[in-house]
């Protein structure tokens, strides 16, 4: 039951909290605070899964289990990116960079009318809502096995989910969704790491292998999502190296925070 709450807290209560930053920000969020955000949590991202998740599911059943479930889970969420590209009718655009959240996020009109901002905004939710299952895989797995470490990639988790937050919800501000809506939104978003959080723990019960299993594929899942989509759009949204840098802290912090716990 802790473990369900721990997603709760990662998924929605982050999110919701990304959502109201935005609220309150309106009109003066900026998409290089954004960027920055998340390019932050992207090295936080990556430490969880090297340094926790991958190790953990090696310990548990060998190499051989954990590489499958790593290319399983990187798999995947192709998969889930092909159905959001065609719900989308942007069938091919995630191929290239972008230059915008609404971009990034399976969304390419770039025409900034209250209409298409809204429909961007719901498309985000979608886009971001598929992403946040395998993490609460994670956050169920680990935390069926360790309490402690579903904690940690709860934690992590949550400081990546927060500037998703905020990046749902500006463009839903922009097409007339007042905030409190807006907001509300962005929990409902989150919900989907309780999904997964649920998924881990009933998989996690199974077996070592299945627990192993589960924590590669969602580790696989993340580091696409990290090196496939946010920093490639982050540096080009930014146009400078801060991206990257800022990266690399987040990985040398979380390096630091797994190595503690």
């Amino acid at each position: 039951m802790q473990v369900l709450w721990f997603s709760v807290g990662a998924g929605i209560l982050a999110m919701g909290f990304g959502g109201l930053i935005s609220a309150v920000l309106f009109k003066r969020s900026s998409e290089k605070i954004i960027c920055w955000l998340l390019s932050f949590a992207a090295g936080i991202m990556t430490s969880v899964v090297c340094f926790g998740l991958m190790p953990e599911a090696v310990k548990l059943s060998g190499m051989t289990a954990s590489v499958l479930g790593l290319v399983l889970g990187i798999l995947v969420i192709m998969l889930l990116n092909s159905i959001v590209d065609r719900i989308t009718e942007s069938k091919g655009d995630n191929l290239y960079v972008h230059h915008t959240h609404e971009e990034l996020y399976h969304q390419t009109s770039v025409i900034h009318n209250p209409k298409k901002m809204l429909r961007s905004g719901i498309i985000m939710i979608i886009a971001i809502g598929l992403h946040n299952v395998p993490e609460g895989i994670a956050i169920g797995a680990g935390g069926s096995h360790d309490l402690n470490l579903g904690l940690l990639i709860a934690f992590m988790i949550a400081l990546h989910n927060i500037p998703e937050g905020m990046a749902i919800a500006a463009p839903l501000l922009a097409g007339g969704v007042n905030r409190g809506k807006a907001v509300l939104l962005t929990l409902v978003c989150g919900f989907t790491t309780v999904v997964g959080a649920l998924l881990g723990v009933l998989i996690g019960n199974i077996s070592d292998f299945a627990v192993a299993l589960s924590l590669s594929a969602a580790g696989g899942a993340m580091l696409y999502v990290v090196f496939g989509e946010i920093i490639p759009q982050t540096v080009v949204m930014t146009k400078s190296r801060a991206a990257p840098l800022i990266t690399l802290f987040g990985i040398i912090l979380g390096l630091i925070m797994t190595a503690i716990e």
